[in-house]
């Protein structure tokens, strides 16, 4: 967000006690607080050699936020100082209580001693540094007051340091009620240069110029790097209004109100704060200040550009297209090259919601190397690997394309883009199923340092890649069975990322999914049925497709095919392939269930074509087995081993822990299969291998509670063992099996299911 210009003046106020005094054209005032810091800065300059190097430099980096912060309790700031110097502390309550205890002139002879500061050959303080410079505003500012805003800023004073005194008492009642264990430390947990709390914005009285413009800055960047610190959106859109109400022309705390419109998707406010931003900086010439007479026109141009990405973001396109054009023409009739770049990212944008095209960004990117727009152009690279990743492009040179774009990166020191090439190399991997790289990839993000300077207490990498990692990551672990761990990660995720900030729907997509899948292992449909809701208002793609699987496990066939059908055709409409592809594996199922199993091999042969001419390695593999499922309802057996043996190697490295049961299970299925053609020693082996691999598959199972797969698992080793004759293993299989099917659904346990 732009500097606060020395252009923008707050009006005169005289609010609470609180006195200002123009001083060298720069709105400051006189207030209790500041006293309460001017005592502070006297102390420190009396104590001298007294203190220690360590509490000196406690105190020096605690000076800087209380001079460019908001006013503050006097309790707050008591503690603040009691935590890097006791003694000092105690010296300044003494102060401010002798002098608002006392007399009019002991204020007034305190003021008169601030100037000693400056005297001496080695004065304690130099005029030109950050403390001089405070102390010779607020001794111009004093100066300046009549007598009834001197009498008026001293009744302030004896008010201010009263409540404090009765805050304590308050305190000590309550000490006498409490462990003082508890208390201690609770300092320590607030950082001083961090964020703002509400109470001390609400406390404190009319904002300095100087306050003003840290205060937006503060939060600006908070919005961007950890939205949580910032203060809640009603709050500062409060006290946003505050500052617009004394000055409308305020052009910077506009723009904040845009910024925070934006976190609760009030479109209405968002734009008119916008305009009304760029509005005032055309009023006060700050655009033509800085840049001569093109300011006027400059202004324009960026304000249509801004409104176009702000209409796209609300998905309004047709406003987006005509803000766009307007912001076309009158950067081509100024020549504004670096604008039209911009413009030529959006158009892309806008244009790739009607239909591919790559000539565009390629376009944009070589214009903005050109240009010297290293930003730009990194983010055109990152555009197009992902339009030809959902093309089917070889990872290899996707790869080599993100290499190009992390040197710029890192030549430019592009932190965010940083963090977004990881988190796209994250996403690809997932895509391709590469679990294990992926996984590799989100860890690097997550143990990176931002290469931003952010202040002390503000979390880094809060930002949508970071939560894109922290989403596949929570996937990543429940697919292998560990949902402890995908439950802590979303745990994570919902304190970084609460509810009402703009990246909330990413965890809240993967955690529904999470639970679905849970509840479909566990065979409760019901509960699994309620989820659906929740997934499509999220993504309605993702809702659809999985109320076809409820209604499948349902044995609602004819309704679960109608669905199917409609996604179907509108996944290809969209040229979604990966939900292609998942869709028709879910209509082969279906046609399995229903007995047309010769239906079920073309839409698998479809499925496959896809998967491999798409690069998705997971869900070919996945289809191979499917295939290989089909051929043993067949009566070929021989010829799905064959092709197991070619499938399982992905899916065993890279694939979820149910998909790895699954695989097992159809493996033995098929030795077994196999082995009525063999001879009695060969077919004993066979049987023994098939219980081992049927071993393993109730390892998988057992491990993300999939009870149905287990309970199938079950009768089938059964049946084997008392094939072998091993009574005592097949009757402790049998046990188990009843067990479980008391617990579950009665229905029939067929030799040969479905595969899954």
């Amino acid at each position: 967000m732009a500097s606060v210009h020395e252009s923008l003046y707050f009006n005169p106020m005289l609010t609470n006690g609180v006195v200002h005094a123009n001083v060298f054209g720069v709105r400051d005032w006189v207030t209790p607080h500041k006293m309460a810091l001017l005592v502070l800065l006297s102390e420190l300059g009396r104590a001298g050699a007294q203190l220690g190097l360590l509490e000196r430099r406690r105190l020096n980096r605690l000076l800087l936020p209380l001079l460019q912060g908001p006013d503050m309790a006097l309790s707050r700031l008591r503690k603040a100082i009691e935590e890097c110097c006791p003694h000092l502390a105690g010296s300044v309550h003494i102060r401010l209580k002798l002098m608002a205890e006392g007399e009019l002139k002991d204020m007034e002879q305190f003021f008169d001693d601030l100037s000693d500061s400056f005297s001496g050959t080695e004065p304690e303080v130099h005029k030109t540094s950050v403390v001089g410079l405070f102390l010779r505003h607020m001794i111009l500012a004093y100066n300046k007051l009549s007598f009834s805003q001197v009498y008026k800023l001293y009744t302030a004073l004896q008010q201010y340091f009263q409540k404090d005194e009765k805050k304590n008492g308050a305190d000590e009642n309550e000490m006498e009620l409490t462990n003082p264990e508890e208390l201690d430390g609770k300092m320590e947990k607030e950082e001083l240069d961090g964020p703002l709390r509400e109470e001390d914005i609400a406390c404190s009285g009319p904002l300095s110029q100087k306050q003003a413009e840290y205060f937006l800055s503060q939060q600006a960047s908070l919005l961007k790097n950890d939205e949580t610190k910032a203060l809640a959106p009603a709050s500062l859109q409060k006290e946003l209004n505050n500052l617009l109400k004394f000055n409308p022309d305020f052009a910077e705390a506009h723009y904040l109100s845009y910024l925070n419109s934006l976190r609760v998707q009030d479109v209405f406010s968002s734009t008119h704060s916008l305009l009304h931003y760029f509005d005032r900086l055309i009023l006060t010439g700050a655009e033509s200040k800085s840049n001569g007479d093109e300011g006027y026109g400059r202004s324009l141009r960026y304000a249509a550009l801004n409104l176009a990405a702000l209409h796209c973001r609300f998905g309004h396109y047709q406003q987006a297209e005509l803000a766009l054009q307007e912001a076309i023409r009158i950067a081509q009739e100024s020549n504004d090259h670096v604008c039209l770049q911009h413009c030529l990212s959006w158009l892309y944008i806008l244009e790739q919601k009607i239909f591919d095209s790559c000539v565009l960004l390629e376009h944009s990117v070589n214009k903005s190397l050109h240009f010297g727009l290293p930003y730009l152009a990194s983010l055109g690279i990152q555009s197009l690997v992902q339009q030809r990743a959902f093309a089917g492009k070889a990872a290899n040179k996707l790869m080599d394309a993100l290499k190009d774009s992390d040197l710029l990166h890192w030549k430019h020191s592009l932190s965010e883009l940083i963090d977004i090439s990881i988190a796209q190399k994250t996403a690809i991997w997932r895509l391709y199923g590469r679990s294990t790289m992926a996984l590799q990839q989100a860890q690097t993000l997550l143990s990176m340092n931002s290469l931003e300077a952010v202040n002390v207490g503000v979390q880094q990498n809060n930002t949508e890649s970071f939560a894109v990692v922290l989403c596949h990551l929570a996937e990543l672990h429940a697919e292998q069975g560990y949902f402890a761990a995908a439950s802590e990660i979303l745990k994570h995720l919902k304190e970084r990322f609460p509810p009402n900030s703009q990246h909330a729907q990413l965890w809240m997509l993967f955690d529904q999914k999470i639970q679905f899948e849970r509840a479909m292992n566990d065979g409760r449909y019901h509960v699994a049925d309620s989820l659906v809701a929740g997934i499509t208002a999220l993504n309605s793609i993702e809702g659809v497709y999985r109320k076809a699987i409820v209604l499948k496990a349902q044995n609602q066939m004819s309704e679960a095919h109608k669905l199917l059908q409609k996604l179907l055709i509108h996944c290809q409409k969209i040229k979604n392939t990966e939900m292609v592809i998942s869709v028709l594996l879910s209509m082969a199922e279906l046609y399995w269930r229903s007995s047309c199993h010769t239906i079920a091999l073309p839409v698998l042969l479809q499925a496959l074509a896809l998967a491999r001419e798409y690069s998705l390695q997971y869900l070919a593999s996945e289809t191979l087995l499917n295939l290989a499922f089909s051929q043993l309802i067949l009566g070929i057996p021989e010829q799905a081993l064959n092709i197991l043996h070619m499938a399982i190697e992905p899916v065993l490295a890279h694939g979820a822990v149910l998909d790895k049961g699954c695989a097992m299970f159809l493996v033995a299925k098929c030795q077994v299969a196999s082995a009525a053609s063999y001879t009695p020693q060969k077919k004993i082996e066979a049987l023994e291998s098939a219980i081992l691999n049927l071993n393993e598959a109730k390892t998988y199972f057992a491990k993300v509670d999939c009870k149905e797969q287990l309970r199938d698992v079950l009768y089938f080793q059964a049946r084997l063992f008392h094939t072998l004759g091993k009574t005592q293993e097949r009757n402790k299989c049998a046990m188990l099996f009843r067990q479980l099917h008391q617990e579950l659904p009665a229905h029939g346990v067929p030799l040969i299911n479905a595969f899954k």
